[in-house]
């Protein structure tokens, strides 16, 4: 059994996180068919006896594509009044996936605070639980509309790695527009060599080149590795796939289709 699906096959509980470049298309906008399909996917893991929590970014590009204005207006209240449009316009999308299968979808907006506050994440925690328990699917995306430096999170890496934490998750999926991790930007370099199994993050760090981040998302190799380095410390598995390649998580599940797993601190024990 291959490092992916050794991961997901021996997890139960899975926070999927899909990044803004997975649900836009090259130029910008949203890409409906590439959301219809991880949907699909996630639907089979539910049937597959996996509880499924969804940490979805896209609220500003759904923003954009609704309304067709505000796209280079560079002040923080335009940006933030793209997401409030935008993030209506994500759930409604969620929503009707979902409901062609006949599962419901649940939306949690969430700020850096709500993870300070210990009788903020009960309530978060019991709202999951209760969402998972009665078949609904959770929606998290920071609530952008509202957050100011002093209570951002900064990139859904690190709220999918919080909320994998928070919900004792065994394995957070990052679906991102890479195949994983390489040894160097293999968009630059032709000869990149795909890192498949990591262990030891401290050790990866000192040898690859971490530079770089989309024109869509805020995040980077960098956040995804931070992200590794934090539900890795609480025994859980990040998996990192191309999240624009179709069907990606079930083919990674065949064997057909490669990625990188950062394997937590239990599995390293065994």
């Amino acid at each position: 059994m291959g490092a992916i699906q050794e991961a997901i096959k021996n997890s139960r509980k899975i926070v999927l996180k899909i990044g803004s470049n997975v649900l836009s298309n090259d130029e910008g906008a949203v890409d409906k068919d590439s959301m219809f399909n991880i949907v699909e996917q996630a639907k089979e893991l539910i049937e597959a006896g996996k509880q499924v929590i969804i940490v979805s970014s896209g609220a500003g590009i759904c923003g954009v594509g609704a309304i067709n204005k505000w796209s280079r207006m560079g002040d923080i209240n335009y940006k933030q009044a793209l997401c409030a449009i935008g993030q209506v316009e994500l759930m409604m999308a969620y929503s009707e996936y979902f409901g062609n299968y006949g599962m419901h979808v649940g939306q949690l907006l969430l700020t850096r605070d709500d993870f300070g506050d210990s009788l903020r994440t009960l309530n978060i925690r019991n709202t999951l639980f209760t969402l998972i328990d009665e078949g609904v699917v959770p929606v998290i995306n920071e609530n952008d509309s509202v957050s100011v430096e002093e209570i951002k999170i900064g990139d859904n890496d690190t709220l999918s790695a919080l909320t994998a934490n928070l919900w004792n998750a065994d394995t957070l999926i990052v679906l991102s527009d890479i195949d994983g991790v390489f040894d160097c930007d293999p968009k630059a370099h032709f000869d990149a060599e795909l890192i498949e199994e990591i262990y030891d993050i401290d050790g990866i760090v000192s040898e690859i080149d971490m530079s770089g981040k989309s024109s869509f998302g805020t995040g980077g190799i960098s956040t995804k590795i931070e992200a590794a380095r934090r539900v890795n410390e609480y025994g859980a598995n990040l998996v990192l796939l191309n999240g624009r390649k179709r069907d990606i998580i079930k083919k990674a599940l065949r064997g057909e289709e490669r990625g990188t797993v950062f394997f937590g601190k239990q599995r390293r024990m065994l």
